[in-house]
């Protein structure tokens, strides 16, 4: 039995975690804490898991967590670091599902997150939690650094067409659109119903947190700079990412062989699929499959990339229970399978 915690329960990612350890007879949720509704039942909380669980939300304590398996961390960036190296003291491997140790660089997260990091001698020992290229890594790992939603979907779609150098590593643009759900539980107008429902626009144009991300794994991977203009798109719906990525490829190449080095790569990777058709984001909502679709514009010489997640699962939790069963010897698709 693998007894877990979750602290920031009552977040949108919390609940999705939360939704998926339930799911689990090999998993006991022995505590979860949430600052604003500390004292709340959690299925006050979710109304969904009412008759699945008793749990009462807490004020964050670290003895309360420090001697459980595992703990997801599901707190906004900026939080994460003050609670990670606590537990850490403890027996507790940690998974953390915010943005605090996605960056080796304190100087990035400072200029990207807008925040000074305070944990910087924990991140050396930060494994990016992308399983479809740090398997083994994050199999030992005591503290998996989640990737974001954003890039999660702009990696994925990528790392096969930067990997065997298809296309040129500068001036890739990415642009994607995210349901509403990604920016949490935040009650305020830009985020509210009636600005956002039969609305797109545009926010963090150029300055978004998930760009030095996506350039630092996919400049690993590549073993060369990668540098991507990235824009971000909110979209009038709760759930799901949607990204379209023009890169320019080195040299003709036919969308029948780029689509057989995507299935060649992809192929121990359970949870990605590549598709001979368009996607959509309606096939893998609460799910968490990443589906990607190819297409070669001969004309201007661009490889055309599209790729679906759901944010919450793929992009947050699901990922987080992948990554939990690697680290504990289990089948990675455990639990996560329709």
């Amino acid at each position: 039995m693998i007894h877990a915690g979750i602290v920031g329960a009552s977040g949108y990612s919390g609940v999705e975690t939360t939704r998926l350890l339930l799911r689990r007879n090999d998993v006991s949720l022995d505590a979860a804490s949430a600052s604003s509704s500390a004292g709340k039942r959690l299925d006050a909380i979710a109304p969904e898991f009412a008759g699945r669980t008793g749990i009462v939300l807490e004020e964050f304590t670290p003895s309360h967590f420090t001697d459980l398996d595992v703990v997801f961390v599901a707190l906004p960036s900026g939080e994460g670091m003050k609670v990670v190296p606590t537990l850490l003291g403890g027996k507790a491997r940690v998974i953390d599902l915010g943005g605090d140790f996605r960056l080796q660089s304190t100087e990035a997260y400072q200029q990207y997150y807008k925040l000074q990091h305070t944990a910087p001698g924990f991140l050396p020992q930060a494994v990016y939690g992308l399983p479809e290229i740090h398997r083994n890594a994050i199999a030992g790992a005591r503290l998996v650094s989640n990737p974001g939603c954003y890039a999660m979907s702009a990696i994925l779609a990528l790392l096969p067409a930067l990997t065997d150098g298809l296309v040129q590593e500068q001036g890739i643009v990415i642009t994607s659109g995210s349901g509403t759900s990604g920016a949490g539980r935040k009650a305020t107008a830009d985020y509210s119903f009636s600005e956002l429902n039969e609305n797109v626009k545009a926010y963090k144009v150029v300055s978004h947190q998930h760009t030095p991300e996506i350039e630092s794994v996919l400049s690993e991977a590549a073993g060369t700079d990668v540098c991507v203009s990235f824009v971000p798109h909110l979209l009038p719906m709760t759930r799901g990412i949607y990204t379209t990525i023009h890169a320019t490829l080195k040299k003709p190449v036919s969308r029948e062989e780029v689509l057989g080095r995507y299935c060649a790569f992809y192929q121990k990777a359970p949870f990605v699929r590549v598709r001979h058709d368009v996607p959509q984001i309606a096939s893998v909502t609460r799910t968490n499959y990443c589906d990607i679709g190819i297409a070669v514009q001969e004309r201007t010489h661009h490889l055309i990339l599209m790729s679906v997640i759901d944010n919450l699962v793929k992009g947050a939790a699901g990922q987080a229970v992948q990554n939990m069963n690697i680290m504990f010897g289990l089948p990675e698709e455990l639990g996560l399978q329709a």
